[in-house]
């Protein structure tokens, strides 16, 4: 058995879903292990594009065995109109997508406490928070009390038990002076009939994936882990308090899916040739100029799930070599080379200067990164479009240049570069070999 990982290791939209679901048909199972609706996961398929959130991106391919697993926060109506919108366009999900009965659901109170309490500001700056419910979920999980799982929705006490916290979180959102419209879309009734018509239409996806994928790993299965934001937002070794409510760096696979460390035996690190950001937080490499909005609009660079306009700016060695030290990447894929063709010159961060001294780390603290200046090392562009390479011997020296200083960098070779959206514009090195991974015909 191959488990492989794909993680990414910038601050999310590193065009994951893409490479999952190239892979995909290599594998026997797919699996999303943490993170929630926040995740926005574009696949291009010759002329369709699928947006996915909740379903894992394996999805387009009917073999397949697709998992959500315990380390997933789940709203349920999200995951059912996805469901829906794939079932339109001729994808059942129903065949091929298990869900973890210990998995936590994104409750109604969760998404107004979103809204209310965790739109403050971070020292006068937003944390970025989606408004999905993410982090006042994944909060209640960590504090049990008001918790809902999965296996809740097939439970006898059901009712019971949403009506209880339901009317614990209205009472607790009405004394904080939470918005009437809030306070009424929390009322116990309407989220005890809303569970109940979740249950009608997700019982027999429910089960125990654990033991599930347990059973399959040991039986030697090809098993494809996909990872959702980016390692720089961990809420562990990210840039704290500007991260997301889970592990999303490498060091999350086997919590959230509930497999030992012996079964994962490569991981690809996803990263763009250059970097973005969406919401507050320090990036060191931020390009606020016409340079920036040039990556910007050649990348369109707005968010999958909440359509904002992404921060943009240059590769930052520092940063990626600390989250694929931290993530145990094997290989790298380095993302979206077509942007960058359209330069005659780049830049490249390979170290910080920080209070006068250079520093060739990541520091742990947010005001200590913020007040980090780049070391740039400018590079040679090739200026001249890439998006009909197919082989690497057809890619214009500066950009193998490129690709090779970015190796040298972070210490990881290339597996995989990408110079357009659709899994025909994707290129596997000879460093794949060792992965024994290549592209899908």
């Amino acid at each position: 058995m191959s488990g492989t990982c794909v993680i990414g290791l910038q601050w999310g939209d590193e065009a994951k879903g893409k490479l999952v679901d190239l892979l995909a048909p290599q594998f026997d199972l797919v699996v999303r292990y943490q993170g929630g609706a926040n995740a926005g996961h574009t696949v291009v398929a010759g002329s369709e594009t699928y947006k996915l959130h909740h379903i894992p991106s394996g999805i387009l391919h009917a073999k397949v065995q697709n998992l959500i697993t315990p380390g997933v926060v789940i709203n349920p109506t999200t995951m059912l109109d996805e469901i829906d919108g794939l079932a339109k366009r001729g994808v059942n999900c129903r065949d091929n997508l298990r869900i973890s009965e210990r998995a936590h659901l994104v409750m109604p109170w969760h998404m107004a406490e979103d809204k209310f309490i965790n739109a403050t500001a971070v020292r006068g700056e937003s944390i970025g928070t989606t408004n999905r419910g993410i982090g006042p979920c994944y909060r209640d999980k960590v504090g049990r009390t008001h918790a809902i799982r999965m296996s809740d929705l097939i439970q006898p006490n059901r009712d019971e038990r949403i009506r209880t916290v339901a009317e614990q979180k209205l009472s607790i959102l009405e004394k904080l002076g939470a918005p009437a419209e809030d306070l009424e879309s929390i009322a116990a009734d309407k989220v005890v009939a809303l569970a109940a018509s979740w249950a009608d239409r997700l019982s027999d996806m429910i089960g125990d994936t654990t033991d599930f994928l347990l059973d399959e790993a040991e039986a030697g299965k090809r098993i494809l882990f996909e990872g959702a934001q980016g390692a720089l937002l961990d809420i562990d070794h990210g840039t704290f308090p500007f991260v997301t409510s889970s592990n999303s760096s490498g060091v999350g696979v086997c919590a959230g899916a509930g497999v030992p460390s012996k079964w994962i035996h490569q991981t690809l690190g996803v990263c763009k040739a250059y970097s973005t950001r969406v919401g507050g937080g320090p990036f060191p490499t931020e390009l606020e100029d016409a340079t920036g909005e040039k990556i910007r609009k050649l990348g369109n660079e707005f968010g999958t799930t909440t359509g904002r306009p992404r921060r943009c700016g240059w590769f930052d060695a520092v940063a990626v070599r600390y989250t694929a030290r931290l993530s145990g990447v094997t290989r790298l894929a380095l993302m979206m080379m077509d942007v960058l063709a359209h330069f005659e010159e780049l830049q490249v961060c390979v170290a910080y200067e920080l209070d006068g001294k250079r520093i060739e780390r990541l520091p742990a603290h947010a005001d200590q990164l913020r007040r980090c200046k780049p070391i740039l090392e400018t590079i040679p562009g090739w200026n001249q479009p890439v998006d009909d390479v197919r082989k690497m011997e057809d890619f214009p020296q500066g950009a193998l240049d490129y690709v090779a200083r970015i190796e040298e960098l972070v210490g990881i070779p290339v597996g995989v570069l990408s110079v357009g959206p659709d899994r025909a514009q994707t290129i596997f090195t000879e460093s794949a070999d060792v992965l024994k991974l290549s592209p899908i015909a």
